[in-house]
C-alpha cells in the first residue's frame, strides 16, 4: 500500500467505487486519462474542385463547350451575308441556263429570277391548278409542259428536258378548262411542236399536297412540277426543272398572273444570330454544370461528416 493509499481515511471498498465513477475519455472533448481523437474538417469547395476526378469533369466540360463555341460561330457566320444580292437583279432577264439546271433547288437569292426559255408545249399536258390567288380574288392556273429546244432551236437531239410553266390565270374553272383546251387544239392542229420563246419569273416548287377532302382525287392545289410530272404525257428519260416559270404573258382567254418583284432581303439572317446566341448559352450551361455538380458533390459530403459525427457523440 502506498503513503497516499496509507493516509486515505477512506476504507478500500470506497476508493475502489470512486475510481470505477470516473469520466471515460472523451473523444470530443480531449478529457479523459486516454489519447485525444484527431479533430476531422471538412474540405472547402475548392479542394473538391481540385480533385483528379473533377478536373477530368472540367476537361469534359471544356471539350463540350468548345464544340458549342463552335457551332455558334458557323451560325454567326451564315447570318451576315457578305455578297448579298445587287438591287433590282432579280429583274435582269437571264437564260434559265444561267439560272439553274433541271433537277437542283432553286438558291434563295435566286428565287422570282426573271429568266428566257425557248422550247414547245406538250400536247394533252395542259392542266389546272386550284386556289390561286391573284390580286386577292381565287381563281386557277393553267399550267403546261415546255419542253425545252436543244442545239440550235431543235428538239430532240439530247436528253430531253421540260419545264412547267404557269401560263395564266382565270376566275372561273370553266374559263380555266376552256382556255387548257383551247391551247391543246391549237397543237393538235398544227400536228407539230413549235418552238415558242417564253420570259417570266422563276419561282420555287411549291411540293405536293393531298386534294381536300371529297374533292375529285386528281384535283391540284399547289403548283409542284414533281405532281405535275406525274400526269403529263412523254416524260421517258425525261429531266425536270425543279422550279416552275411564271409566264410575263397570258395565253388566249387569260389573264396575267400577278408575279412581283421579290422584296429586298435584308444581309442580316436575325434566325441564325439566334441559334447562334443559342449555342453560346449552352457553352456556358456546360461549365454550370460542371460547378452545380461539384458543389452537390462537395455538399452532400459535408453532410455524411456532420452525419459521422453525430453518430460518435451518440
Amino acid at each position: 500500500m502506498s503513503g497516499d493509499e496509507a493516509d486515505d481515511p477512506r476504507s478500500l471498498s470506497e476508493r475502489s467505487e470512486t475510481k470505477r465513477a470516473e469520466p471515460a475519455d472523451d473523444p470530443s472533448t480531449g478529457s479523459g486519462t486516454g489519447a485525444v481523437a484527431p479533430e476531422v474538417f471538412p474540405p472547402t469547395l475548392r479542394e473538391v474542385m481540385l480533385r483528379p476526378w473533377w478536373i477530368g469533369m472540367l476537361l469534359l466540360c471544356l471539350v463540350v463547350a468548345g464544340v458549342f463555341a463552335w457551332l455558334g460561330q458557323w451560325q454567326l457566320g451564315r447570318a451576315i451575308t457578305t455578297d448579298p444580292t445587287p438591287p433590282g437583279a432579280t429583274e435582269q432577264v437571264r437564260p434559265i441556263e444561267d439560272v439553274t439546271e433541271p433537277g437542283a433547288y432553286l438558291p434563295e437569292p435566286l428565287v422570282g429570277q426573271k429568266v428566257e426559255v425557248g422550247g414547245g408545249w406538250i400536247p394533252g399536258d395542259f392542266l389546272v391548278v386550284t386556289s390561286r390567288f391573284n390580286d386577292g380574288v381565287e381563281g386557277y392556273w393553267v399550267t403546261g409542259q415546255l419542253r425545252l429546244w436543244d442545239g440550235a432551236g431543235a428538239f430532240g437531239q439530247g436528253e430531253p428536258v421540260s419545264l412547267a410553266v404557269a401560263i395564266g390565270w382565270a376566275e372561273t374553272r370553266d374559263e380555266a378548262d376552256a382556255a387548257a383546251s383551247a391551247l391543246d387544239d391549237e397543237l393538235r392542229a398544227t400536228g407539230t411542236v413549235s418552238p415558242t420563246a417564253l420570259t417570266g419569273r422563276l419561282i420555287s416548287d411549291e411540293g405536293p399536297a393531298l386534294p381536300p377532302s371529297g374533292a375529285d382525287p386528281q384535283t391540284m392545289t399547289r403548283m409542284s412540277s414533281a405532281a405535275l410530272l406525274g400526269r403529263w404525257h412523254d416524260v421517258d428519260q425525261l429531266s425536270v426543272y425543279r422550279p416552275y416559270l411564271v409566264a410575263d404573258e397570258p395565253a388566249a382567254g387569260l389573264e396575267v398572273i400577278s408575279s412581283p418583284a421579290p422584296s429586298e432581303a435584308s444581309s442580316v439572317n436575325w434566325l441564325n444570330i439566334f441559334y447562334a446566341a443559342e449555342w453560346a448559352v449552352f457553352a456556358g450551361f456546360a461549365f454550370y454544370l460542371w460547378y452545380r455538380l461539384a458543389r452537390d458533390a462537395w455538399e452532400k459530403e459535408l453532410e455524411d461528416l456532420e452525419d459521422a459525427a453525430g453518430d460518435a457523440a451518440g
